[in-house]
């Protein structure tokens, strides 16, 4: 099927994370690991928070989202890279391709804001206790998070519209092992002036309100803990944001290398690392990190286990 000048690409062929063929099956075996750990994890904070009242709070009601938006993440991104491991034909067709980087950018946008919203939730905790359940009510606890999931739809929208709109005919190879936008503009041989534009601003909207929330939120809340007189009081908000600024520092901290890096040190296969990073690790660790460091969590979870032990 033609288009102008240059035929239809109805498929893409992922590279994926290497072509050495004696490092599909331990690879295919390494990411099962992080794919079950994420998915258990992750769904199985959802569901612990749902189920004890205790959890019913501000703080977790985010956490929740946090690890919906990881489980979902990892779905998205994980099974495919999986199957191409041990396929000799790694190819996603078109639709499937615009519909893995449509999620993908909704749940990246959707993340990165969540940890812009739990900084403003410590803020008030910690700077504002009196007024915390005034404040963090349920309608505006509901509409940070409606919020964040428009951001992500919207941005998700356009970039997908605007990325399969072009016209691919340098090939169909794309150099990943999932679709992202900087590879499929690199196959396209339209002008893609417009899509750098409208990723750049979306990229620079998202991350930069996101880091300037948490930066003036942490300028509030530590001095507000170093002023706390009791130990045990320090300790447990120190313990809170630990959690928060780990997540944070993981997530930020791999989207700014990628993003603020000088162009001479650009390497794909350094992207493919940090793509890794975010889009499987990172979700993967999250659970683990608000589950060994927090002891409401690690409360609530003994107390399942005990009763699922007792009804054994």
């Amino acid at each position: 099927m033609e288009e102008g000048n240059h035929s239809v690409v109805t498929e893409f062929i992922l590279t994926g994370l290497t072509d050495r063929p004696e490092l599909q099956a331990p690879l295919f075996v390494v990411f099962l690991l992080i794919y079950v750990v994420s998915i258990v994890g992750n769904g199985g904070m959802v569901l612990l928070i749902i189920s004890d009242p205790r959890l019913h709070t501000p703080m977790y009601f985010f956490l929740g989202n946090l690890s919906f938006c990881d489980f979902c993440y990892s779905f998205v991104i994980a099974p495919k890279m999986m199957q191409n491991f041990l396929a000799k034909r790694k190819s996603i067709f078109r639709t499937a391709c615009a519909l893995q980087m449509f999620f993908d950018i909704t749940f990246q946008d959707v993340e990165c804001l969540l940890l812009a919203v739990m900084a403003y939730d410590r803020y008030v905790a910690i700077c504002n206790p009196l007024l915390y359940m005034v404040t963090m009510s349920r309608g505006l606890c509901n509409h940070l998070v409606a919020g964040a999931f428009v951001v992500g739809l919207v941005d998700a929208i356009t970039n997908t519209y605007y990325t399969f709109r072009l016209s691919f005919c340098h090939s169909n190879i794309l150099n990943h092992f999932y679709c992202d936008i900087p590879p499929l503009l690199a196959l396209s041989c339209s002008d893609t002036s417009i899509n750098e534009t409208v990723l750049f601003a979306f990229a620079c909207f998202v991350i930069v309100s996101s880091v300037v929330t948490i930066i003036l939120s942490y300028v509030c809340i530590i001095p507000t803990i170093l002023r706390i007189r009791s130990a045990e009081g320090r300790h447990k908000a120190f313990s809170t944001c630990t959690c928060h600024l780990t997540a944070v520092a993981m997530f930020h901290g791999t989207l700014l290398f990628m993003y603020l890096r000088p162009s001479s040190s650009y390497s794909l296969g350094t992207d493919k690392i940090a793509s890794v990073f975010y889009t499987l690790v990172i979700p993967m660790l999250n659970p683990l990190i608000y589950s060994l460091r927090n002891r409401e969590v690690k409360d609530a979870l003994r107390k399942v286990m005990n009763k699922l032990h007792s009804n054994s």
